[in-house]
């Protein structure tokens, strides 16, 4: 197994995790099998009770991991599958240390950093690397690591001791250290300045790792003179300094290594030349320069409660934009924070209130995404009745499918309101009240659904049934069901059992759909989720034609 290690200095948030991905990518394009593994050395055991305002999205896995978001984009850019076991965190990895040291596998001996916790942190990374997450049989050729944090938090220590103990016992042609760091421009001087990269390399070389790569964010290109700086005072060739400037689109990032020769780089590290194919990155060329050709934009009503940090719903952004490149379109997403919505804006923010109905009456269509308790739920109740009784396109997700059914005379919710007599969305029977760590309904499950002849079943091709993944706590009530279809609403998808509501429509509206999974998370480039792909297509007017032409599966 080869590994490559993603680490990043100076400050956080400088995309390490979509240069991860892009490594991957540019691997991937040379015939060689990725897989990807991120650490996030928080004491949290997965991200799921994570505020979405402090972290952004929780994503989830097909086997129900809740984890960081950065493996979405690994899922996306590398069309794989991965496990709960591929994020690997503080709190995983000293719960696992703590239950053998109680079950005594330790024989009494001193338990410690070093050796229990990093040798813990090895084994997991060689066991994980060696699971194949492409559908194929046998482990992977290359294992991208990304490291969250910069070099020097306290809380990563234990993770860059174990990866150095790892480089050396892996042998240094199967392992390449990729730095990501900032190259900041002062406005007053103008001067590109490589001191903060300087001081990031010379702290992670003082911790026993040296960078083979340097990729180095900026705003501009680097310069000549940069580049000669970089390589005298952190010792990495000139060659493999790699400048990750902005783009107009992420899908950009692997095209701009190829173009260094990053892959060549890598694959001489790691003793793969002889074996790795020309790179091929045509299909994603062609990609990357569809969208920046596009002209034509859809306006996208996003009413939700995190909207204050739009990585919050990352997953969903991407779904959409997905969707929209398959029609040619660019979105134009309007953020609509709900509560602005609200009777009660009305009065103490007039001016928010009014411009938050105002973009929400010039959106083509409106989408709902999940979210938990009861703030902003008045104001998605409203956007939802304004979508349903203007025929204006809308999909609500998990939360927004069950706020479409709120927006029925006198319904209510368990989650908002425990004592309501009409609550026609109930707390599901295996659910905890007392413990909020992967106690919901989650990961991969299949919806039945219950006709063909419905919009849903139509966009998925027809098929029987359907495996999205779910993450929720709050169901719609099944002894309600027949009072809801009296009242309109259809239930075209179930669970297995038939007791649970997965997707429910409006007949006779253009698009009016709700889902209680989550299907923004198996989205992917060209392969765009069915659910946002009719909703765009129902916003553009073109819903009907895509039906006729696809009604045989084709």
């Amino acid at each position: 197994m080869k590994f490559v290690l993603v680490t990043g200095g100076v400050v956080s948030g400088l995309g390490k995790g979509v240069t991860a991905s892009s490594v991957g990518v540019v691997l991937k394009a040379c015939g060689l099998r990725v897989t990807s593994i991120k650490i996030d050395p928080y004491l949290n055991t997965d991200a799921g009770t994570m505020s979405p305002f402090e972290h952004g999205e929780v994503f989830v896995l097909d086997d129900g991991g809740e984890v960081d978001l950065d493996l979405g984009n690994y899922e996306r850019f590398l069309d794989v599958t991965l496990t709960r076991d591929n994020n690997i965190t503080t709190g995983k990895i000293y719960q696992s240390v703590l239950e053998k040291e109680r079950r005594g596998n330790y024989l009494g001996k001193t338990v410690q950093v070093v050796p229990h916790i990093t040798d813990a942190i090895k084994n997991w990374i060689e066991s994980v690397a060696a699971i194949p997450v492409d559908g194929k049989e046998g482990p992977a050729d290359v294992c991208v690591i990304e490291l969250g944090g910069t070099v020097g938090d306290i809380e990563s220590m234990p993770f860059i001791e174990a990866l150095r103990q790892l480089s050396f016992s892996v042998g240094q042609d199967n392992f390449c250290l990729i730095h990501v760091s900032l190259i900041p421009v002062l406005g007053v001087v103008g001067e590109q300045k490589t001191k903060p990269t300087q001081h990031s390399v010379r702290e992670l070389r003082a911790l026993g790792l040296t960078p083979h790569l340097l990729a180095c964010r900026s705003a501009q290109p680097l310069l000549a003179n940069t580049k000669e700086k970089l390589s005298q005072f952190c010792h990495v060739p000139i060659a493999n300094i790699l400048n990750i400037h902005d783009v107009p689109n992420i899908w950009h990032i692997p095209l701009l290594l190829r173009s260094q020769n990053a892959h060549h780089s890598i694959l001489q590290q790691l003793n793969l030349l002889s074996i790795a194919a020309p790179s091929d990155l045509q299909a994603w060329t062609k990609m990357a320069e569809t969208y920046d050709n596009i002209t034509n934009s859809v306006r996208i009503a996003m009413v939700g409660k995190y909207v204050g940090l739009t990585d919050s719903y990352l997953s969903v952004v991407k779904a959409l934009l997905h969707a929209c490149i398959a029609c040619s379109l660019k979105p134009s997403i309007d953020w609509i924070a709900a509560s602005d919505l609200e009777d009660d804006s009305a009065n103490l923010t007039p001016e928010a209130h009014a411009a938050a109905w105002e973009t929400l009456r010039n959106a083509e269509c409106v989408l709902v995404p999940g979210g938990f308790g009861d703030r902003g739920v008045k104001g998605m109740i409203l956007a939802a009745k304004y979508a349903r009784e203007n025929n204006v396109p809308y999909l609500g997700i998990c939360l927004g499918m069950q706020i479409s059914v709120l927006g029925l005379e006198r319904a209510n919710s368990s989650e908002f309101d425990t004592e309501s007599p009409d609550n026609v969305v109930i707390f599901m029977p295996e659910g905890s009240r007392t413990h909020m760590g992967s106690t919901m309904r989650l990961g991969s499950r299949k919806t039945i659904f219950q006709t063909h002849d419905c919009l849903s079943s139509k966009l998925y091709c027809n098929p029987k049934y359907v495996d999205e993944r779910h993450r929720h706590r709050y169901e719609v009530n099944p002894e309600v069901i027949g009072a809801l279809e009296e009242a309109g609403l259809k239930f075209v998808g179930k669970d297995e059992t038939g007791k649970r509501m997965e997707i429910l429509e409006l007949p006779g509206h253009p698009y009016y759909v709700g889902s209680q999974f989550h299907p923004e998370f198996k989205s992917r480039p060209g392969r765009p989720s069915p659910m946002f792909l009719g909703l765009i297509l129902a916003a553009t007017k073109q819903l009907e034609a895509y039906l006729n032409t696809h009604q045989n599966g084709s």
